[in-house]
């Protein structure tokens, strides 16, 4: 071990004590304590004032997304949070079986590692450090270094918060600055769960520091819009999700495939929402600085639409009012950079003969980038239509959501008109390099223990068991 490694360790461990130390005095809090705790922290970005500065100081450090944005995401990712952990039961018994003779317990988990990412340095933070405190446990963060400062700020807020109900300050602590890569990794190996939302990079580092980690995979969604869509509700829905917070959402479409029969008058309805379909020239323009060294650059990321036609040269005049750009696309993988995730407000576009083809095209792009992750499709508002291609997708797609007629970025991590949980991370399953495909929520941050009772003894008979297979194999 090097000194610079003995050196983040100690650091570490003196955080991990502290945190170790303030968990177990609220360890046997009653929910209704708990949950005070939760509502002091959830106030500290729920506030306007203080969620407007938060918002700001993101974009003013990071240079990534819009203020406005930012500020509506800290507001509804926590409101919505905050209304699913109020009913949740997170302290003594959670589930009587009686007939089974099982009862479990909510336990914690100890202290949280939480890998955090700059493009959402406010909304990210808040939404496990909740999750953390509703379940009792203590919670270190550590942030990108670029969304460090605003990391900071909510802690401030949230100690403020944590002094007025009479909670421990270090509950709710984050690795100091300068971030690196060393302490991010002894916080992983030292703690006792990592919860882990940013690149790739973090997520493998998370899932091999030997601690129990979740991790969330890449993004790189897309959308299809069939022949039966309402094209003007598909489009605005589209532009509302690709351009929200200048698409650093990893749930902010990437891409479209839309069937030949409707194709032109899609891409119209599109270029009504705000639009502009770019022409080959153009379109290499962009490439050239998107994807300079062959590879994605960050000089574009999170940037508006107007400032990316700027900074590249568009020469279409109608790109510098643009709320997005779009890019025709045919193929998929390394050769077609384009099909890849951009974490900017470019939407590529495929055009395909019916459904099958377009599920087929999604299936190939996720083969490349994006597998586990969500497809939303635009179609028929109800009926057989809806039902069986919505089944199809659900039944074929490497995929754990598909998303039905909404704006992909609001609702894949939970919105106020669907079912999913709040979240800002997202499992991928398998597919993905996940070891789960649900939204993660507070759930994942806690332990059960369950008390086994014996039941009377019910013992099947082998016959009744395998009486489908004797009946068609007899023996």
């Amino acid at each position: 071990m090097t000194a610079m490694n003995n050196a983040a360790d100690l650091l570490v461990a003196e955080l991990i004590a502290k945190a170790k130390k303030a968990q177990k005095q609220i360890e046997h809090y009653s929910q209704n304590q708990i949950d005070l705790i939760v509502s002091a922290a959830a106030w500290a970005i729920l506030e306007p004032q203080r969620n407007r500065e938060l918002a700001n100081l993101a974009v003013q450090d990071t240079g990534l997304g819009n203020a406005d944005d930012k500020f509506k995401k800290n507001f509804r990712k926590t409101l919505g949070l905050l209304r699913d952990l109020n009913q949740a039961k997170t302290v003594g018994v959670i589930l009587e079986d009686v007939e089974k003779g099982i009862t479990e317990y909510a336990r914690p988990v100890g202290v949280v590692a939480a890998i955090t990412p700059s493009t959402n340095p406010g909304a990210t933070p808040i939404n496990k450090i909740l999750n953390a405190l509703k379940c009792r446990n203590a919670i270190i963060l550590a942030p990108s270094p670029k969304g460090q400062s605003t990391c900071v700020r909510l802690l401030e807020f949230v100690h403020a918060q944590l002094d007025l109900v009479k909670a421990p300050r270090d509950l709710v602590q984050t690795l100091p600055a300068p971030i690196t890569k060393e302490t991010t990794q002894s916080l992983m190996r030292q703690a006792d769960l990592v919860v882990a939302t940013g690149s790739q990079a973090n997520i493998r580092a998370a899932y091999s520091s030997g601690t129990p980690a979740f991790g969330v995979g890449a993004g790189n969604v897309l959308a299809i819009i069939d022949e039966y869509a309402d094209l003007a509700s598909a489009a605005s829905k589209i532009a509302q999700s690709k351009t929200f917070d200048n698409a650093t959402s990893c749930s902010s479409e990437n891409g479209v495939v839309i069937v030949k029969a409707i194709y032109d008058a899609a891409i119209a309805a599109l270029t009504a929402a705000g639009g502009v379909l770019l022409d080959s020239a153009d379109k290499q323009r962009l490439f050239d600085v998107m994807f300079a060294q062959g590879k994605l650059t960050s000089t574009l990321t999170a940037q508006s639409a107007a400032w990316i036609a700027q900074r590249v040269g568009l020469k279409n005049p109608a790109a510098k009012n643009a709320r997005f750009l779009m890019v025709e696309e045919e193929g998929y993988g390394s050769k077609a950079p384009f099909s890849g995730e951009k974490l900017s407000p470019v939407l590529t576009v495929w055009k395909t003969t019916d459904f099958q083809s377009a599920m087929n095209i999604v299936a190939g792009v996720y083969a490349y980038q994006g597998a586990g992750h969500s497809v939303s499709l635009h179609t028929a508002s109800e009926g057989a239509i809806f039902e069986k291609r919505a089944a199809e997708l659900a039944e074929t797609l490497p995929v754990s959501r598909v998303i039905l007629n909404q704006a992909h970025a609001i609702a894949t991590g939970g919105s106020f008109d669907n079912g999913l949980p709040f979240s800002l991370s997202m499992g991928c399953g398998t597919w993905g390099k996940n070891n789960f495909s649900d939204n993660m929520s507070y759930k994942h941050y806690m332990n059960i223990t369950r008390v086994v009772r014996p039941i009377p003894e019910k013992l099947p008979r082998v016959e009744d068991l395998l009486a489908n297979y004797f009946k068609q194999f007899p023996q």
